[in-house]
């Protein structure tokens, strides 16, 4: 395996983009990411793509904007894994340079949520769930996951059950879930990419929105964002033939995934009771750090953009991840250690929570780490030296996870 870095990232504004179809917006972050390296377009020996399957309501999607981010012609490769598909993206790049197939490949991912909204689209996307309900009931499909994903409101539903549980298991309280979205406008009121910004957002305003469903309320859920992100994923001899010297190198990357924990037992597997175990974030975690050379990845690590659309998220994963010992999140959330300027900052983008282009978001993580670690996230860089950040994407059907290591040094084998 070759040695990789990061050598370009772009993105787009994110909101209700209306000003531009999909493939003006993907390419926005493509041509972005390009300037970034200031590397041209004939320089890209291949693509990685993906985005949330259905929701843009069009049908491979990647061919018909090929042509607006000049890949015509060339080999792309797309990825489909749910939420966490933007993950998934970042780490077919990886590979393929990785693997010695090519020196320079260009990664992106989207999602455009307002073309969703239009007839056509929702026509499309009740097809592919009335074909996937018919699939599930033939397997046995039980009502608690019925309800759970239908009635519920698919992932803010099983959100909601995995908010309960883990209130149980830590021992936190709601109010801390208010802190964490509160954390989450203010940093992103310093993204100018942001979606939901809101400088000087404190808990109680949060606190003061209507509850939806126990113990989720409205100010803890994402929006549904328009957005797009790209990066370009180079081999080491690349690096040194652009004379590229900002850039952010990929120490490892590893991805493990639960039995399906929204499906029963009589669906596809045993499925799991527990919605905040996580035990596939915690494999892809200790798979990363080992390949990294990881041993302590609370001290070791300097700062982290998990995938967390609600709040509780943020605090489950950073505990599963390895940051803090169980229960313990909330404690270091009250200390202050989460914040910016903190000792251990968690999302300094406004993350997810912020932002959810769905697509998009698992490789916005790996390009936020990306951007701190070349000192390139403008307005919300974190105060201290970021020279190792870790990138993390949940999704499918809640049960994939997966785990990116970035380093300003590469990897020493």
């Amino acid at each position: 395996m070759r040695r990789v870095a990061i050598i370009g990232c772009g993105q787009t504004k994110h909101g209700r983009r209306t000003d531009v179809n999909q493939a003006e917006m993907v390419s926005e972050a493509v041509w972005n990411a390009i300037d970034d390296a200031g590397i041209g377009i004939e320089d890209i020996e291949a693509f990685a793509v993906g985005n949330m399957q259905g929701f843009g309501g069009i049908a491979h999607p990647d061919l018909i904007f090929a042509e607006y981010i000049g890949a015509v012609g060339k080999p792309m490769q797309r990825v489909a894994t749910g939420g966490t598909v933007g993950g998934s993206v970042a780490h077919l790049g990886y590979y393929m340079v990785a693997s010695g197939m090519y020196d320079v490949v260009l990664a992106t991912a989207w999602e455009k949520h307002s073309d969703s909204a239009e007839p056509g689209a929702t026509t499309g996307l009740l097809h592919v769930a009335f074909a996937n309900l018919s699939y599930m009931f033939k397997l046995g499909m039980d009502l608690r996951s019925f309800a759970i994903m239908g009635l519920a409101g698919a992932a803010a539903g099983i959100s909601a059950y995995q908010a309960a549980q883990y209130l149980f298991r830590s021992g936190c309280k709601i109010e801390h879930y208010d802190m964490v979205a509160a954390k989450a406008r203010r940093n992103a009121a310093k993204n100018k990419y942001a979606h939901l910004r809101w400088p000087n957002c404190k808990p109680e305003d949060i606190a003061k929105t209507e509850m939806l469903i126990w113990p989720m309320r409205f100010g803890h859920v994402c929006p549904a964002s328009d957005g797009a992100s790209a990066v370009i994923f180079a081999s080491e001899d690349a690096v040194k033939k652009f004379g590229i010297k900002e850039v952010a190198w990929i120490l490892s990357v590893a991805a493990f995934a639960d039995e399906e924990n929204d499906q029963g037992e009589s669906y596809q597997g045993t499925g799991v009771l527990d919605y905040s175990e996580q035990i596939g974030c915690v494999l892809s975690a200790k798979k990363a750090y080992e390949r990294a050379g990881i041993e302590n990845p609370r001290k070791e690590v300097d700062m982290a953009e998990i995938y967390s659309p609600f709040p509780h998220q943020e605090l489950m994963f950073s505990e599963r991840l390895g940051f803090f010992d169980e229960g313990t999140a909330w404690k270091a959330l009250e200390e202050g250690v989460t914040e910016i300027d903190g000792d251990f900052p968690i999302t300094p983008s406004g993350g997810v929570n912020a932002t959810n282009a769905i697509g998009s978001s698992g490789l916005q993580r790996v390009l936020e780490c990306a951007l701190q670690i070349m000192n390139k996230a403008e307005e919300h860089q974190v105060p201290k030296d970021v020279r190792i950040a870790v990138a993390h994407a949940w999704g499918g059907q809640t049960q994939f996870n997966t785990v990116t290591v970035l380093s300003d040094k590469p990897k020493r084998w």
